[in-house]
């Protein structure tokens, strides 16, 4: 053990003579190890905001929209044709074990006034289950209740971007009247922040008032058909593909669909979209972070390369540790904890300027910043195994010199 640690005091001082040298050998591990780290650290951000945007619009959702007109030889888009009926609705909500809640969702675009600003914003039409569906609660005041849709009350419930454009930042309009349509609405609460789409929408941009009401006094109806589309959400994340085959089940029947024939609907699986996305960003992360791996190869043929101009260079050094009695063990050891010194201190200061840059970059983007102890473990555990590897073989070469020859080296 004492001679261990004898050669570990020499390897120490030869590295430290040429400090130079020594930290520019350790350059290539530096930037490979920090193109790791930075990497893996932007990828897991980016994919935390993929998965906080998708849980922004809900929790396990699936969005049901109405099927799209024909005619003459010309198709409108998703939703143009209304064949989603209340009761299909109903159906849904009491029929399906997999479906936690169901709302219909009515919008439309419409001034909001207040006594002293107005604001052109979303208005929906919804019922009390929308707001389960979509986790989404309120920051002040009340939300929107069954008798609310039962009388046709006229409340409002508004979204923190229409707030601050008419009362300003840090009011409570609850209890105040704003026109919508010129017919006046009680604010009953403030929504939450949910913040931004996938697409850029702000869903704070909106405000939401009992469906009876939006019906009634907003915009009139089709009578039984559903001039909107509905939010579902099922009971679990993996019912969500359950949920969307026996909705489709159920609809096909109820509109006497037969074998073969399109959907006069379409469903969308928010959850899978999600899923696809943070899985193309964690694809992208991972190839990101083995082209960095490369440059840990690279700086690993940096380290051999600088050891064997190292064994050259201490040629006669070496004959005189053998010939004082070293041992070819001992020279082996001395130059693989070289060059093994080397890599962990690339790898250390390559985790740190990794971590530092992986920072700079989220915060320029707007993402968090997530690090996993187990990347920066095998970080590190390859910055030691590259310099084991590359170091070995001037090692052995240092190791298996004739020592007499060696002292016969100028």
């Amino acid at each position: 053990m004492k001679t261990l640690f004898v050669t570990i005091r020499v390897a120490l001082r030869a590295l430290r003579r040429n400090l130079l040298r020594s930290f520019l050998t350790a350059l290539g591990i530096i930037i490979g190890t920090g193109a790791v780290i930075a990497m893996v650290g932007i990828g897991e951000g980016a994919k935390a905001r993929v998965e906080e945007t998708f849980a922004a619009m809900g929790t396990n959702l699936l969005m049901l929209l109405p099927g799209s007109s024909s005619a003459g030889g010309m198709r409108g888009g998703s939703g143009s044709m209304p064949t989603i009926t209340w009761d299909d609705l109903r159906a849904i909500q009491t029929e399906i074990p997999s479906v936690r809640a169901a709302a219909a969702v009515l919008r439309v675009s419409a001034s909001v006034v207040s006594d002293e600003s107005n604001w052109t914003t979303s208005v929906t039409g919804t019922s009390p289950e929308y707001f389960d569906i979509r986790g989404w609660r309120v920051r002040s005041g009340a939300t929107i209740t069954q008798s609310d849709l039962d009388t046709g009350a006229k409340v409002v419930l508004l979204g923190q971007t229409v707030v601050d454009r008419l009362y300003g930042t840090s009011a409570d309009p609850v209890g105040q009247v704003v026109r919508i349509r010129n017919i006046p609405f009680t604010v009953i609460g403030v929504l939450a922040k949910k913040g931004q789409s996938p697409m850029g929408q702000d869903y704070d941009d909106t405000a939401v008032i009992p469906q009876s009401t939006f019906l009634s006094k907003i915009q009139g109806g089709l009578k039984n058909y559903l001039s909107g589309m509905v939010m579902i959400g099922s009971t679990s994340p993996s019912a969500t593909a359950r949920a969307e085959r026996e909705v489709t089940s159920l609809l096909r029947e109820r509109h006497r669909i037969a074998p073969g024939q399109e959907d006069d609907f379409s469903i969308r699986n928010l959850t899978e979209m999600a899923s696809a996305q943070a899985e193309g960003t964690r694809t992208m992360t991972t190839l990101l972070a083995a082209i960095a791996l490369v440059s840990l190869v690279v700086g690993g043929i940096g380290i051999m390369n600088i050891m064997l101009v190292s064994v050259t260079e201490r040629t006669r050094e070496i004959g005189v540790r053998m010939a004082v009695g070293a041992k070819p063990g001992h020279i082996l050891t001395q130059f693989l904890v070289e060059a093994l010194v080397l890599a962990l201190f690339g790898g250390l200061v390559g985790v740190g300027s990794g971590l530092l840059v992986a920072d700079r970059l989220a915060a320029s983007f707007g993402w968090p910043t997530l690090m996993r102890v187990d990347v920066i473990a095998l970080a590190l555990g390859s910055s030691a195994a590259v310099g084991v590897v590359f170091g070995l073989f001037p090692a052995l070469k240092a190791s298996r010199l004739d020592p007499i020859i060696a002292l016969r080296t100028e």
